[in-house]
C-alpha cells in the first residue's frame, strides 16, 4: 500500500512538474542584458521621479493651475509617480543583482501596483482627451470653480483599475515573473482558459478602448479647429495666428497619440504573442523592451501633457526662479486680439469678429465702432 501511494504520488508530481514547465516563462536575460535594462530603468526612475514631483510642486506653489482639467493632469503625475516609487525601483534592483529580490508575495505586490498604477494613467489620460473634447464644444464658457466633473473623472479612473487588477489576486489569473526574470506582471504565458479571457478582456478595455477614445476625442477637436481656421480665412481675421495655433494642436495631437502607442501597444502586442503564439516566439530579451517602453510613459507624459502647456511652463520658470507667485502677465494666455469661439453641439460656429470696426452711422457723423466676440476654448492647447 505504502509503494502504491509512493507511486501515485511520484506521478502526480511528475505530470504537475510537466504542466509547470509547460507555462513556464524562458530563462532569463544575459548579464550584459541585466546591464543594459538597469541603466534604462535608472534613467526612467531619475527622470521620471523629477518630472512628476515638479508637476506636483507646481500645483503647490500655484493656485493658477489648479483648474479643473489640470486636476485630471495632475492624477497622471500622481500615478506616474508612484509606478516610481513602488514599481521601477524594484525592478532596477533586480536588473541591478541579475535575479528577482523580494521573493513571490513581493511579486504579486509589484505586478498589482504597477498595473494598477498604469491603467489609471491610462484611463485618465483618455478621459482628459474627452474632457477636452466636450470643452471645445460647449456653448459657453468653462466654469473653472467646478470641480464635479474633474474628480468624476479622477475617482472613476482608480476605481476602474482597481476593477481589472483586484481579479488576479483572487484566482481569475495571476501576477508571476516574466521571462526576463527581473519584472513581475500578468501570467501572460499561461495557456488556461481562465488566464487567456482576463488577459482578452484587459488588452480590449484597458488598451484599446483608452486608445479609441482619445481618437475619437482628438480627432473631432482637429476638426473642429481646423474648420474654425477656415471660417477664418474666409473672414480673413488674423490669419497667422489661426495657423500657429492650428499647427500647434496638430503637433501636440500627433505626440499624444503616437507617444499612447509607442509606450503601451508594444507591451500589449508582445503580451497577445507570448499569450496566443507558438511557445518560445517571443524571447526575453524581446519581451523586456516593451517592458521599459511602458515604464517610460511616467517621465513622457510630464513632458508632453505639462511642460509643453504654457501655463505649466510659466510657472516652471517662476519656480526655477524662486518666485511664488506669478505676474498676472504671466498667465494672461489671451492677448488683446485673441478670439473667442461658441461651438455648438451639431459642430456649427458662432461666430463674429474679434477686432473692432468702423462703421458710420447715418444719424451721425461720429464713427461708432462695433466689437464682436468669437470664443475659443482651446486654452488647454497652447
Amino acid at each position: 500500500m505504502v509503494y502504491v501511494l509512493s507511486t501515485l504520488n511520484d506521478s502526480v508530481l511528475h505530470n504537475a512538474s510537466l504542466e509547470d514547465s509547460r507555462d513556464s516563462p524562458l530563462p532569463g536575460l544575459s548579464r550584459a542584458a541585466h546591464s543594459a535594462v538597469a541603466v534604462c530603468l535608472g534613467f526612467i526612475l531619475l527622470l521620471g521621479s523629477l518630472y512628476n514631483f515638479l508637476v506636483l510642486l507646481i500645483f503647490v506653489k500655484f493656485e493658477a493651475v489648479r483648474t479643473p482639467i489640470n486636476m485630471i493632469l495632475l492624477n497622471i503625475s500622481i500615478s506616474d509617480l508612484l509606478v516610481c516609487i513602488f514599481g521601477t525601483p524594484f525592478s532596477f534592483a533586480a536588473s541591478v543583482s541579475g535575479k528577482w529580490l523580494i521573493g513571490q508575495q513581493g511579486c504579486k505586490w509589484y505586478g498589482f501596483c504597477n498595473s494598477l498604477f498604469g491603467i489609471v494613467s491610462l484611463v485618465s489620460l483618455s478621459m482628459l482627451s474627452y474632457e477636452r473634447y466636450l470643452t471645445v464644444l460647449k456653448y459657453t464658457k468653462v466654469d473653472a470653480t467646478n470641480y464635479k466633473n474633474a474628480w468624476i473623472c479622477i475617482v472613476g479612473s482608480w476605481l476602474y483599475s482597481f476593477f481589472w487588477t483586484i481579479p488576479p489576486l483572487f484566482g481569475w489569473s495571476s501576477y508571476g515573473l516574466e521571462s526576463s526574470g527581473t519584472t513581475c506582471s500578468v501570467v501572460w504565458h499561461s495557456r488556461s482558459h481562465n488566464n487567456v479571457s482576463y488577459i482578452v478582456c484587459l488588452f480590449l478595455f484597458c488598451l484599446v478602448l483608452p486608445l479609441l477614445v482619445m481618437i475619437f476625442s482628438y480627432g473631432h477637436i482637429v476638426r473642429i479647429i481646423r474648420g474654425v481656421s477656415f471660417f477664418k480665412q474666409m473672414c480673413r481675421i488674423n490669419l497667422t495666428t489661426a495657423q500657429k495655433r492650428e499647427h500647434h494642436l496638430l503637433f501636440m495631437v500627433v505626440c499624444m497619440v503616437t507617444c499612447y502607442l509607442f509606450c503601451w501597444l508594444p507591451y500589449g502586442l508582445v503580451s497577445l504573442i507570448t499569450t496566443f503564439g507558438r511557445p518560445g516566439a517571443v524571447s526575453p530579451t524581446i519581451s523586456i523592451i516593451p517592458s521599459i517602453l511602458a515604464k517610460s510613459s511616467t517621465l513622457i507624459n510630464p513632458l508632453i501633457y505639462i511642460f509643453m502647456n504654457k501655463q505649466f511652463y510659466r510657472c516652471l520658470l517662476s519656480l526655477l526662479k524662486c518666485k511664488s507667485e506669478l505676474h498676472e502677465s504671466d498667465l494672461t494666455v489671451n492677448s488683446r486680439h485673441s478670439k473667442d469661439l461658441h461651438i455648438k453641439e451639431n459642430g456649427r460656429v458662432q461666430h463674429s469678429f474679434n477686432q473692432t470696426l468702423p462703421r458710420k452711422d447715418t444719424t451721425s457723423s461720429a464713427t461708432k465702432h462695433q466689437k464682436l466676440n468669437l470664443v475659443v476654448h482651446y486654452i488647454d492647447y497652447r
